[in-house]
């Protein structure tokens, strides 16, 4: 079981950046692949970031992330704080949305699954995120 608590949302002009964090319980935070939802009024939810359990080193892992926030968005994680973050920057009007933290016990390296909101078994309540024009 893990539960995961999201921080860091809040209100921000357009240009201006944030960083979500996503605290993690439980000894075996490194076994989970990481992941950042969004979700806006009337829409779903869809995918912004993830990264493998190990995140990015020497032995491998990888990131990805959607196409509308590639070059703006950063995923890393603190396996050691049991923590993942998104950092957030040239914020947009179209970023305003809640944001959701998943994990998925998944040591694999098809990355590109974990962009697949089904796959997650573990979600947090989210954090708003607002981006004034």
């Amino acid at each position: 079981q893990v539960q995961l608590v999201e921080s860091g949302g809040g209100l921000v002009q357009a240009g201006g950046s944030l960083r979500l964090s996503c605290a993690a319980s439980g000894r075996t935070f490194s076994s989970y692949a990481m992941g950042w939802f969004r979700q806006a009024p009337g829409k779903e939810r869809e995918f912004v970031a993830a990264i493998s359990q190990s995140g990015i080193s020497q032995s491998g892992g990888s990131t990805r992330y959607a196409d509308s926030v590639k070059g703006r968005f950063t995923i890393s994680r603190d396996n050691a704080k049991n923590t993942v973050y998104l950092q957030m920057t040239s914020l947009k009007p179209e970023d305003t949305a809640v944001y959701y933290c998943a994990a998925v016990r998944y040591s694999g390296t098809v990355y590109d699954i974990l962009t697949r909101r089904v796959i997650y078994d573990y979600w947090g309540q989210g954090t708003q995120v607002t981006v004034s024009s």
